[in-house]
């Protein structure tokens, strides 16, 4: 029960790249740390997100679906070095945002878009203190960048390409299991990162051509519970609880007078999922989940018209010889948000992602 019951935790995972606090993607993954011996790992999410708003003043005008739809892949591999210590490597494709303004809209600022990428590369080891205590902590290497362009009636006023640049933080935490039950509680901390981002692009407002400018921007600090536990035969309850500093994150866009901040955010998100697994045979399990994020109220930035979340998550896992396959698909419902500066409302989105996650031990 323990081994099959537990990839089926993961599961949770596998699908949740849609709609988490700000603009994160993917919480950096740590439970491939707690398989036994060498394990890789790679994971698919594919996210069809709908979100579409109107002008507070004038309801009729209407801006289209302004999110794209994206796909992430994700790698991590763990050896253990000896019975006590283990060594592993993930990269993982954290934060993201795509807005596009459609044309023809009749909105005002038909045309816009922008896109926001980042990634984290991460090192982590695990030392275990005994059976049922162990430690683990690493350095992560994150990086973001993007470009931006901005219309208004058709005409192109500001454009810019933000380059990527890379900072280094840290990880740290510590677990508690009892394997008998399938037990494991862990708690781990990341600290922020911040980033002095090179800008360069067209103006209307400097006016002209512009290079040299920069723009800085904190990525949050994290604190993350990741539990499961056996609570009957072949049944697993498993969960998490995320909190994450978005009040700290700002995101300008140099020499573009009124159109700053790309992103702001007023208050912290705190994000919980739980769920369910059931082993049905000694291949095949399955699990359900929910998600949760309080709607905060207050005004949003434009790379992330959403404030909150309901989501809803099914899925199974295949397990043969030393190979897993988890697959899931989640249903989110996207909690109504107030941008562009306080003239857009956005109401009535969802987004429906499908995942996938194959796991080899060797």
């Amino acid at each position: 029960m323990k081994s099959t019951l537990m990839a089926v935790s993961a599961l949770a995972l596998s699908a949740s790249a849609a709609s988490a606090g700000g603009f994160e993607r993917s919480a950096l993954p740590i439970g491939f740390m707690f398989e036994k011996g060498n394990y890789a790992e790679l994971s698919f999410g594919s996210v069809t997100p709908s979100v579409s708003g109107n002008l507070i003043a004038a309801p009729a005008i209407t801006t289209g679906n302004v999110a794209q739809s994206y796909s992430t892949i994700g790698l991590a591999f763990k050896t253990d070095l000896n019975e006590k210590l283990s060594l592993g490597l993930t990269l993982d494709p954290t934060f993201g945002a795509d807005v596009a303004y459609p044309t023809g809209t009749g909105y005002p600022i038909a045309g816009s878009n922008a896109k926001l990428r980042g990634d984290t590369i991460a090192v982590i080891a695990r030392y275990k203190i005994n059976d049922k205590v162990s430690v683990h902590g690493g350095l992560r290497s994150v990086g973001v960048g993007g470009n931006v362009s901005l219309f208004n009636g058709g005409t192109n006023f500001y454009s810019a390409t933000i380059a990527n640049k890379r900072d280094l933080g840290y990880l740290i935490g510590v677990a508690f299991e009892k394997p008998e039950i399938a037990l494991r509680v862990a708690l781990t901390y990341a600290s922020e990162t911040e980033h002095k981002l090179d800008v360069s692009g067209f103006s209307a407002f400097v006016p002209g051509a512009f290079t040299g400018a920069t723009t800085t921007v904190k990525l949050p600090q994290a604190l993350t519970l990741d539990f499961q536990s056996g609570v009957a035969k072949d049944t697993l309850v498993f969960g998490s609880i995320r909190w994450m500093d978005w009040s700290k994150t700002v995101l300008d866009a140099p020499n573009a007078g009124s159109a700053n901040p790309l992103v702001s955010y007023a208050s912290d998100t705190i994000t919980y999922n739980i769920g369910v697994g059931r082993k049905f045979s000694d291949a095949i399990s399955g699990a359900i989940s929910i998600g949760y994020e309080e709607h905060k109220g207050g005004v949003v930035g434009n790379l992330g018209p959403t404030d909150g979340l309901l989501s809803l998550q099914v899925g199974g896992t295949y397990t043969h010889d030393n190979m897993k396959i988890s697959a899931g698909v989640r249903y989110v419902d996207i909690g109504n948000a107030t941008a562009l500066s306080g003239a857009g409302s956005f109401s009535g989105n969802s987004a429906v992602a499908v995942g996938m996650k194959v796991g080899f031990s060797f």
